[in-house]
């Protein structure tokens, strides 16, 4: 085993501090991975808060817990078996660091849906050991290789390619999965961390993208993103103009609203994804909304590792990259307050070099 440096939570109340934690050997088919950037995601507060206990976590969150799950690094050192990765490439880690890999789901590239549960980047046990995974809020990480991700940046993007391993594939699956392209409308909902990647994505993939929000302090932000047409929805009469106009809407807001307001915008056979979990349950949709014009209302994952590398792939040969402010480690109790109060452009990425500070 190797030690690495992290920063945890001891539990549900207290702040995220500096620990020791122990990384194992390597197997056969594992790649040793210095972090050189994790990205910082909303998951990682309803994590180490407990706030998901029971909901996502049937066991809830097992202390001490490291967070991140937006992992850019460089590779150290690797297993016997391993083919894929050589020592001093940048690589990459998502959501997930294993599978069962032999389900139907798996077989299909749909890792993240493995009928045996996908094991987590964090709070989850591993596969063989039944250890408690820990994530990327560390200076390093071994994964299995079929889990490792290639990157084709230039060195310097490589802060603002991190949140691509969640925000971005959070995006990126639907949007593949619907088949959006230059014949789609397609409504973003919520500009923040994954709001402005899905209107990025979209763009790139061709699409006409109208961006929603709440805050018309947003606007300039969200056409800097590439959004077409942006609208301000506590306003009935801009959310008018988009009544049965859209083809697709990817919903990102995680607390609990009226959904029929955005069906609403739907055209025939329209559908809305939601991709954010809210601590309490949405009120129910009416189910006019859905059988007038055979709308659907979906959820969508994180992707696969295929199509996470396909998404990675995409960015860097069209230049899309997340929006990032850089801190450092110590800051990251600052940055969940302000996250926590939508004060961010876009994602907080913690630069890794900072941890050696207080050895």
């Amino acid at each position: 085993m190797s030690k690495a440096l992290a920063y945890a939570a001891a539990s549900k109340t207290s702040p995220m501090a500096p620990i020791t934690i122990f990384r194992r050997e390597l197997r056969s088919n594992d790649v040793n991975i210095e972090i050189l950037y994790c990205g910082v995601c909303h998951t990682d507060i309803h994590t180490a808060h407990g706030e998901w206990d029971g909901l996502i976590y049937p066991n809830g969150t097992l202390y001490p817990c490291v967070p991140g799950h937006e992992i850019v690094g460089r590779v150290t050192s690797v297993g016997p078996n391993v083919k894929r990765f050589r020592v001093g490439e940048f690589v990459a880690v998502g959501t997930m660091v294993d599978s069962c890999l032999e389900c139907d789901n798996c077989k299909a590239g749909l890792e993240p849906y493995c009928q045996k549960y996908a094991t987590w980047t964090y709070n989850a046990p591993d596969r063989i050991s039944g250890d408690n995974t820990q994530g990327g809020y560390s200076d390093s990480i071994v994964v299995r290789e079929e889990f490792v991700l290639e990157l084709n940046f230039p060195e310097q993007s490589l802060a603002a390619v991190a949140p691509l391993l969640c925000a971005g594939i959070t995006m990126w699956s639907p949007l593949r999965h619907w088949k959006i392209g230059p014949e789609s409308k397609v409504g973003i909902v919520g500009i923040g961390g994954l709001g402005h990647m899905g209107i990025r994505l979209a763009r790139a993939r061709g699409a006409h993208v109208v961006a929603f929000t709440t805050s018309e302090s947003k606007r300039e932000g969200a056409l800097k993103s590439g959004a077409q047409e942006v609208v301000v929805s506590s306003s009935p009469e801009e959310m008018n103009t988009q009544a049965g106009k859209l083809d697709f809407i990817l919903n990102t807001i995680a607390v609990p609203h009226n959904l029929d307001a955005y069906l609403a915008l739907l055209g025939h056979g329209g559908t809305m994804a939601l991709v954010g979990i809210p601590e309490k349950r949405h009120p129910s949709p009416s189910v006019a909304s859905l059988i007038g014009l055979r709308r659907t209302l979906a959820g969508s994952l994180v992707g696969g590792i295929k199509e996470t590398q396909e998404m990675l792939d995409f960015c860097a040969e069209n230049g899309v990259l997340a929006e990032t402010e850089t801190i450092p480690m110590q800051e990251i109790e600052t940055a969940f307050a302000r996250m926590v109060k939508n004060d961010v452009k876009y994602r907080f990425v913690v630069d890794m070099k900072s941890l050696k500070v207080y050895v």
